[in-house]
Formats: C-alpha cells, structure tokens, sequence
C-alpha cells in the first residue's frame, strides 16, 4: 500500500478530508520518530510497539570481493506485533 492509498483508505474510514487524514498520519510518524529517538517504546494495545535496539559495530565481508568492512553501530526501528494482532492475521484453522 502506498502513501497515497493509505490516506485514501483512512479517509473512506472516517469521512474526513485527504489534507485531515494526512495531516494525521505523518503527524503520528513525528511523533513515533522523535519517541524512537529518546529510546522509548510507543505502544497501541490489540496491535503493536515500536521500539529501538541497537547494532554494535561489526566486521563484515564484501561479497563480491570477500574484502573486509566496517560496519558502524547503529539504531534500528523495531515492531513488535501484539497478540491479538497476530491472531487475526492467523486464525486457527478447524
């Protein structure tokens, strides 16, 4: 789904306007960012969290050449679906 087609689903949901929906939507990416960035966790109970881990700074190896390269530290964006999400995206089969 893109961009443009999850603000037009989100608008056939609520009624509201395309500016409402996107205002809404990049406004909760914002505030997901600069949650991450603190290193808290943002949480929506029945679907999921979002979190951080972070890398430690590797060696890994060029595959084309098999050269050695450095890989730095960094933080990843981590999801971690909830229970009940995942109930609905598996339901058990009789």
């Amino acid at each position: 789904m893109t961009k443009a087609e999850l603000i037009d689903a989100v608008v056939a949901k609520t009624g509201g306007s395309k500016a409402d929906a996107e205002k809404t939507i990049g406004a909760f990416f914002e505030v997901v960012t600069a949650t991450a960035k603190k290193g808290d966790k943002v949480a929506w109970p029945g679907f999921g969290s979002f979190s951080t881990s972070k890398s430690k700074a590797r060696t890994g190896r060029n595959p084309q050449t098999g050269a050695a390269v450095k890989i730095a530290a960094s933080t990843r964006m981590k999801f971690t679906s909830s229970s009940t999400l995942k109930a609905a995206l598996n339901p058990k089969k009789k």
